[in-house]
Parts: C-alpha cells; structure tokens; sequence
C-alpha cells in the first residue's frame, strides 16, 4: 500500500467512477482498475462493488478512505508548518490579559518576545475576565493569559502560573507590627478587594467564608495599582498577588504577611480557541513565556 493506491482510492470514491477517477488523475481506467485490484488482493478484502452500473464502497473500503484522508491531512498540516517554519515570523498577534497579567507579566514577555520576532504587530488588551473569554469566543483575541477557572468547552486552558495570594497593608499599620496575624485579627477591617465576581475574589471571599469573617468592603476595583495606593495612604487593607507588590514591600513601602493557617493562591492561564493547528505567533508567544516564568516574584523569597 503507497500514498499513490490511497490517492486513487480517494478518487474513485468521490468520482464513483474508475473512468471519472482516471481523468481527475491523468491516468487511464485500467491503471486505476489495476491499482485498486493491488489493494483488494493485499487486503483480501473487496473495496468497491459493481451493482446495477454503479460503484459502492465497501465497509473494507470506507475504512481504508477514512485512513486515507487522515494521512494526507497529516502531510498537509506537515508540509504547511516546515513551510511556514523557514518564513521570518510577521503578522499581528491579539493578546489580552487581566490587570496583573498586564503590568506584571506581559512587559518581560513582550521585550523578549519582540526581540525574537522584531515583524509581529503585538496589540494587547487589558479587561475582566468575563469579558476577556468573550473576546476569545467571538475571536476578536487570539490568545488570553487569563485567571482560573475557565469553563468553556469551545476553548483550551493550559494552566501556567500558580500565585500566592498575600495579606498587604500600609507599614504604618497595626497588622504590620504584629509577627503572626490571624484570621481573627482582620474582623471589623476595612477593605479595598477585587470586584466581585472575578475569580481572584472568588477565591478571596471563600477564605473569608471559611473563618466566617464579613469584611467592610470600601472599594472594589480591578486595577491593583489604585488598591495598592489605596492601600498605601491607610483606606484599608487587600488581599493581592505578591508579583503585583514584590517591589514595593521591598522599598518598605507596603507591608505583607501570610495569615496564619492559610495560604491562597491563584491560578493563571493561557486561553484560546481550538484549533486543529495553533498559528506559529501563538506558538511562539507561549514557548517565549516559558523562558521568562523564572523571572516572575510569584513567591515570598
């Protein structure tokens, strides 16, 4: 069996005729009739059958056609990506993110990225994650790096960036003298938090549920950089990722601290839609992000 007899076979099918085949291959009725013999004799098993002048395939033969169009799809998708590997990469890619995504991690990964691929337009758009996965359903974005969970079965979620959650307060305040704060140090507290319905509070307010704390909520905002002014100026005390605070807890600008007996985390990932074939910009965007995660503060030192 060659690629060639899997081309005639193709043929006869979709023509229903060897004569009709022979023509859309260049070939005469008995090359086809003799290349389809060479088959039937290899698998000892009949491929087509000749009833009232007509040509039906067989169980034996549907099978075989149904290889055979998995195999040339195989070379097409092969011979399109060796193809579009040799071409200096170009085009635009539309990469969205949520607010943290977007000051803390795509600002390394696009400078890398750019380096690399100095031709490719990069467009990105910051946004909440209801609205972010609308953008990838509707394909105004092709690629998302978006907070967990994602439950949308017409997309794919790859989990890749697993970050603590931390307590963050002005260092002029009480919780910041303190070695070891717990759950009930933070009752009757006010709070700057995350808007609600977005996963980061969701996975906040599930903490606040199991110690059964009702927090005094001043603001919500979805821009960690006015929670952590806020923050900063005494209007109340958050709960925000380390990466977004790494270096002003290191200027002794904020203070942080875990809460005794817990540790919460998020998870972050990338999102797009599916596809038999991921264009070679998104490819390139995730496999730049794999060599820059080691530089991201996700963790206390």
């Amino acid at each position: 069996m060659d690629l060639r007899q899997l081309e005639i076979l193709r043929a006869v099918a979709d023509t229903g005729s060897f004569t009709a085949a022979g023509h859309q291959l260049h070939l005469s009725q008995s090359a086809v009739s003799r290349q389809i013999l060479l088959l039937e004799d290899e698998l000892s098993e009949q491929l087509f059958l000749r009833v009232a002048g007509k040509i039906r395939i067989t169980p034996a033969g549907t099978a075989l056609l149904a290889l055979s169009h998995r195999v040339f799809e195989d070379i097409d998708t092969t011979r399109a990506a060796i193809v579009e590997s040799r071409q200096t990469l170009g085009g635009t890619i539309r990469l969205i993110g949520g607010m943290t995504v977007c000051l803390y991690v795509f600002p390394p990964l696009l400078k890398e990225f750019k380096k690399a691929h100095p031709n490719v337009e990069v467009k990105v758009t910051p946004a909440a994650t209801p609205r972010l996965i609308r953008q990838l359903q509707s394909g105004v974005a092709d690629l998302g790096l978006v907070t967990l969970p994602v439950d949308d079965r017409s997309l794919v979620v790859e989990p890749v960036i697993r970050e603590e959650l931390l307590l963050v307060a002005s260092p002029q305040h009480p919780l910041a003298r303190k070695k070891r704060i717990a759950a009930a140090d933070l009752a009757d507290l006010p709070f700057v938090l995350f808007e609600a319905g977005s996963n980061s509070r969701r996975t906040i307010e599930e903490f606040f549920s199991i110690e059964q704390i009702a927090p005094k909520v001043v603001t919500e905002t979805e821009n960690v950089e006015i929670i952590k002014a806020l923050v900063r100026v005494g209007l109340g005390i958050s709960i925000i990722p380390y990466q977004a605070m790494a270096r002003e807890v290191g200027a002794g600008q904020l203070f942080c601290a875990r809460i005794a007996g817990h540790q919460l985390f998020r998870e972050t990932g990338w999102v797009h839609a599916k596809s038999s074939r991921l264009p070679r910009v998104v490819e390139e965007m995730k496999r730049m992000f794999d060599l820059i995660r080691p530089r991201l503060k996700l963790l206390p030192d």
